[in-house]
């Protein structure tokens, strides 16, 4: 049998273009990816870290908004709130592992600190549902009615307590999780969204994304103790991991503030940010803020040394969650 010079060069160049195609699929999966959501495009970006280049895409079910990671670290859960669905990831690369179906509206989530209970927040089915969690299995345990429109989350370290924000009626709404029932709820304000707990569970702090600061709670009294301004829309919250701060993003005037948890007030603003900062993630020393900008389509890099935006990354429609597995801690510690 006889082959023609053409022949052998299109056989080459197939060859070759096989080969750099398996390499760029290897690569998208070969080491610890950012993985960033992009809610209106129904898909998640894989980011190298060191370069900032998007090396791969995934699809996703419907508005896929937040995301948490597993407590033995093996999975990162992505929740998709139209598609009814959780997508189990390899939290390194971004690879899917398995999908979790007739989830409900499951917007926001979270694992207890004991890891035995799981929570997600319906925020268009205006309701909180409680599933016992062995490691493996999600198991319901109760549909809890929560109107209007529940949307963030954070636990006391008492493992019996889940405290959700309610954005349409302005209120932080406390959920006893062994008996599935509302112990009280309390209006703070025009929005209210991210919640983070102080150490020792002291405070609850709450961006107030209708208004221009955070709402200081002293939530074993129920009341609204302090106001820190910010900046308008201020939204979520991610730990600097220094014992003192905390950012937020005020999605509204576009730029973050740094607050220092133990004084209770607000330290500095990182400004000259593009439009939408949402959510934040800390690399592991501590010197890199990276955040999604929800109405810009991009991802940003911030170096807390000098507070400035120093690299910028187109995405698709409105990326809201942001994880990477070699992040800086985001609770902070109890002190002794």
């Amino acid at each position: 049998m006889s082959f023609s010079i053409v022949s052998i060069k299109r056989a080459a160049a197939l060859a070759a273009s096989l080969c750099v195609l398996f390499v760029t699929a290897d690569h998208a999966y070969a080491a610890d990816n950012v993985i960033v959501l992009d809610s209106g495009e129904a898909q998640l970006n894989l980011i190298d870290e060191t370069t900032h280049k998007v090396i791969g895409t995934e699809p996703t079910g419907k508005e896929p908004h937040h995301l948490q990671i597993t407590p033995d670290g093996r999975s990162l859960i992505v929740a998709d709130s139209v598609s009814n669905d959780l997508l189990f990831l390899d939290p390194h690369t971004g690879k899917v592992q398995r999908r979790l179906e007739d989830i409900e509206d499951p917007y926001q989530l979270g694992f207890s600190p004991d890891h035995k209970w799981f929570v997600t927040a319906g925020l268009r089915l205006d309701r909180v549902d409680i599933y016992h969690y062995d490691g493996q299995n999600l198991v319901l345990a109760k549909r809890v009615p929560l109107a209007k429109t529940p949307s963030h989350m954070t636990f006391a370290s008492d493992n019996r307590t889940v405290f959700v924000t309610l954005q349409d009626t302005g209120e932080v709404a406390a959920i006893d999780l062994p008996t599935q029932t509302v112990l009280w709820k309390l209006h703070i304000g025009n929005t209210p969204a991210g919640l983070w707990m102080t150490p020792n569970d002291r405070y609850l702090l709450i961006g107030m994304t209708g208004e221009d600061d955070v709402a200081v709670i002293d939530w074993h009294k129920q009341q609204v103790v302090k106001r820190i301004q910010t900046g308008r829309g201020a939204h979520n919250f991610r730990n600097l991991d220094d014992g003192q701060h905390i950012a937020v993003t005020n999605r509204v005037e576009s730029t973050i503030s740094i607050l220092d948890y133990n004084a209770l007030t607000k330290v500095a603003d990182i400004t000259g940010l593009m439009p939408g900062p949402d959510d934040m993630e800390l690399s592991s020393d501590r010197r890199y803020l990276w955040v999604t900008f929800r109405f810009a389509k991009h991802v940003g890099i911030i170096d807390l040394t000098t507070h400035k935006l120093i690299d910028t990354i187109a995405v698709g429609r409105s990326p809201h969650g942001l994880f990477f597995a070699n992040r800086a801690p985001i609770y902070a510690p109890n002190p002794d």
